[in-house]
C-alpha cells in the first residue's frame, strides 16, 4: 500500500537524481528508499527511474506518475493548510531543545519535513548539554527536549537508537581480536584514553563506572565526539563513541563492538507547555 510518504520519496528522487540524498531529504534510509521505491515499481508495474553510473533518470512512465503525484501531493497540502488553519496550526513556535549529535543528524530532515508541511510554525533548534535539555524543559523553557535514554515512564517519543563502539589505532593488539568477539571496557581501562562526551554526561567514562571499571588513563577530553576518531588515528589513545559518530573513512582506525553490547536511545518530551500546545502535538503525531 503506497501513502504520502512514498510519493514524496518518488519527487525528491526525480528533483535530487540521487536516491541517497533524497532518502536523507526525506528522512529515511538510503535501503529503506531503494527497497520501497522497487516495491512501488512492482505495484505500479513498471519502472520509474533508471540507475546510472552518477545520477538517477526518470523514464517516460516515471514522468507521468510523477506529474500525477505532484499534483495530488499539492492537492493534499491545500487541504492540510485549510485543516491547519482551522485548528489554530497556520502560525505558532516550537522551541526545541537537543545535544549536538543529535542536531547534526537526526533532527535536520524531520525539521525539514514539518516545515514544508506547515511554513506558519517556525521550529527554533537550541543546541545544549542533555542537563541543560532537562533544565529547560522543567522551566519550561522550551516545548521539547531530545533527552538520552528516556524512563518509560516519560512518554518519549523514540527518534534514534545507536551502539557505543570502541574505536583503535588499526595495528592496536586488541584490534587483532575479531568484531564478533569484540572489546570490554575492562580491557579499555588502562589505556591512553580520548573522551569525547558529546555535550552529554552519558559517555564512555559513565558507561564505564555503571560496570565498576574505572578509565585511568585519559590524556584528552573533547565535546565533539567525531573530533575523537582523529585523535585515535593520530596515537594519541583509544576511544568509546556512539556507532553514528563514526566517520565515513575509517582509514587507520580498528573499529570493535563492545561487550556487552551498550546502546542509546533518543527520545522526544515534552514541558507542561509542550504538551498543551496544538503546534508541538502536530509536530509529534507526523514524525
Amino acid at each position: 500500500m503506497m501513502n504520502l510518504s512514498h510519493w514524496r520519496l518518488l519527487i525528491a528522487v526525480a528533483d535530487l537524481r540521487n536516491i541517497s540524498r533524497a532518502a536523507d531529504h526525506v528522512g529515511i534510509s538510503q535501503s529503506g528508499a531503494s527497497q520501497a521505491i522497487a516495491q512501488i515499481e512492482t505495484a505500479l508495474g513498471g519502472q520509474l527511474f533508471v540507475r546510472a553510473r552518477r545520477d538517477v533518470v526518470v523514464t517516460a512512465f516515471g514522468e507521468q506518475v510523477l506529474r500525477h503525484a505532484r499534483a495530488m501531493l499539492t492537492q493534499f497540502e491545500a487541504i492540510r493548510a485549510l485543516a491547519d488553519a482551522g485548528r489554530g496550526l497556520n502560525t505558532g513556535r516550537i522551541r526545541l531543545a537537543t545535544f549536538p549529535s543529535v542536531l547534526g543528524t537526526l533532527l535536520p530532515p524531520m525539521l525539514s519535513a514539518f516545515k514544508r508541511r506547515h511554513p506558519g510554525i517556525d521550529v527554533v533548534a537550541l543546541e545544549a548539554t542533555d542537563d541543560e535539555v532537562e533544565t529547560w524543559l522543567a522551566e519550561e523553557t522550551i516545548e521539547l527536549g531530545v533527552v538520552l535514554n528516556p524512563a518509560p515512564e516519560r512518554g518519549a517519543l523514540i527518534i534514534g537508537r545507536d551502539s557505543w563502539v570502541a574505536v583503535l589505532p588499526s595495528r592496536h593488539r586488541l584490534g587483532r581480536q575479531s568484531s564478533g568477539q569484540g572489546v570490554t571496557l575492562a580491557q579499555l581501562a588502562d589505556e591512553p584514553f580520548v573522551l569525547a562526551t558529546g555535550g552529554c554526561t552519558v559517555h564512555a567514562q559513565s558507561l564505564a563506572a555503571e560496570q565498576g571499571v574505572t578509565l585511568s588513563n585519559i590524556r584528552v577530553t573533547v565535546r565533539d565526539l567525531a573530533s575523537a576518531a582523529v585523535l585515535v588515528r593520530e596515537g594519541l589513545g583509544v576511544a568509546v563513541i556512539p556507532q553514528s559518530a563514526l566517520p565515513e573513512d575509517q582509514r587507520g582506525l580498528r573499529v570493535m563492538s563492545l561487550q556487552p553490547p551498550v546502546y542509546r536511545e533518543f527520545g522526544l518530551v515534552c514541558s507542561r507547555t509542550g504538551r498543551a500546545s496544538p503546534a508541538v502535538q502536530a509536530f509529534l503525531r507526523e514524525l
